[in-house]
């Protein structure tokens, strides 16, 4: 059994929770989540299992975007709603200055991780340093905010929003960022994904249905295959005189494939026999006119 899983974590599990549940609703070890999800958090986590576990990095790479509610006027420990109170501060609820404060925190900023997070330094996650009373210095990181939408004002001190941003990026963080530019403070009130790449709550399962799904023999209906979670690459197939080669990991050259569109060098394509049986991710390279492809990421 080898894909994904689109599981809509619910509140209360971690992550890890979540992969422990799988491994025993599906008798299998070969299980691994795309990216944590707090506790106190819910929505879609993609579980790969099988081979899918070879793609758990690739999904963790897509953009996310999250359902959040912004909680002004009050600053936590944690940043969210779980944390201590460390300062109340009223709030002017103007929602056009709201409004264009919010829109500031679009493109690329420099994000300081929260000391409750898994970040490690020293080989210690900082949320174990935090919870021993230190706080230590964190380098801030490029992340990348494409788009925040305003769903809704909430007065007297919330706003819900969408926000669409790359990996690695803390809501709670961003929540925190923006009471801090509005003077007032703010915190993160409760937190949804709605997606990560390709998935989304449309067709998220929650580990009760799973349980019910893999009891009734149905897996297969929610179980996404590799290529399908793969189909926004250019697919390329492989001639059957070359398949003693591809199965060996060597390089192909263009001769001796084809690809459904037009290919350029550092692009990266999943190649099939001539079977189509998906055999991995490579990637395009290119020698003076000529193509060739490499493994990135063998799937066999």
């Amino acid at each position: 059994m080898d894909g994904i899983l689109n599981i809509y974590k619910e509140k209360g599990f971690t992550s890890h929770d979540v992969v422990a549940v799988v491994r025993k609703t599906l008798h299998m070890k070969k299980v691994g989540h795309t990216g944590t999800l707090d506790p106190d958090a819910e929505g879609v986590l993609p579980i790969c299992v099988g081979k899918g576990t070879k793609l758990a990095d690739i999904i963790m790479d897509g953009r996310k975007t999250y359902r959040a509610v912004l909680h002004l006027g009050v600053t936590t420990t944690t940043e969210d709603a779980s944390g201590e109170v460390l300062e109340e501060k009223p709030v002017i609820f103007d929602e056009n200055n709201i409004q264009e404060t919010i829109k500031g925190f679009i493109g690329t900023l420099e994000q300081v991780p929260p000391m409750y997070s898994a970040v490690k330094i020293n080989g210690k996650k900082l949320y174990e340093l935090a919870r021993e009373g230190k706080e230590v210095e964190r380098k801030a990181r490029k992340i990348t905010v494409y788009d925040i939408r305003i769903r809704r004002f909430i007065p007297p001190c919330q706003v819900e929003m969408d926000v669409d941003c790359s990996k690695g990026t803390y809501i709670r963080t961003l929540c925190a960022d923006i009471g801090k530019a509005l003077g007032c403070g703010g915190h993160m009130a409760c937190l949804v994904r709605t997606a990560t790449g390709a998935f989304s709550l449309e067709n998220a399962i929650k580990l009760g249905e799973l349980k019910d799904i893999a009891e009734a023999g149905q897996l297969e209906s929610v179980l996404l295959r590799l290529e399908d979670a793969l189909k926004e690459y250019t697919r390329v197939l492989v001639s059957e005189n070359s398949v003693k080669l591809l199965y060996n990991g060597g390089k192909i050259w263009d001769r001796f494939f084809q690809a459904e569109k037009e290919i350029e060098a550092g692009q990266i394509v999943t190649v099939f026999d001539h079977e189509k049986k998906l055999v991995g991710l490579y990637t395009v390279m290119q020698e003076e006119k000529s193509f060739f492809i490499k493994p990135f990421k063998m799937l066999i």
